[in-house]
């Protein structure tokens, strides 16, 4: 998830590239109002537990809950995004609580809500270059 201290423009690129491009591939067969707010959400893929996950960052408390209310269109994602069948189908829809900065999280793996202070993040192997 993002950290506040970053600038937006450089550290969010990637990640808004991949949710406009996952909403047109893989959601667009669904229906327009998720579409919307989807729009409103960054996409990445993280790790939590030491699994791989789908973390979907919401704007505010009211998106995350009704996408959490929403979560079967999201099940295979991870293995849309790797070809990895090995991995599991869990993601998280989370906002950030501005007075605490934690992050509330819905995963699905557990069906209920999570606080999070700062998400274990992996960062991907260097090539030797």
């Amino acid at each position: 998830m993002s950290d506040p201290h970053t600038p937006r423009q450089k550290d969010r690129a990637l990640e808004k590239a991949l949710t406009n491009k996952i909403i047109d591939d893989y959601f667009d067969n669904s229906e327009s109002w998720l579409r919307a707010i989807l729009r409103m959400c960054i996409f990445s893929l993280g790790h939590l537990d030491g699994q791989p996950v789908f973390v979907v960052e919401c704007p505010n408390q009211a998106v995350a809950k009704r996408l959490s209310r929403k979560t079967h269109p999201f099940r295979g994602i991870v293995y849309y995004l790797t070809d990895n069948f090995n991995a599991g189908d869990r993601s998280v829809f989370c906002y950030q609580e501005p007075s605490e900065g934690t992050w509330r999280c819905f995963d699905t793996s557990t069906n209920s809500w999570k606080t999070l202070r700062k998400p274990q993040t992996r960062t991907a192997p260097t090539d030797g270059l």
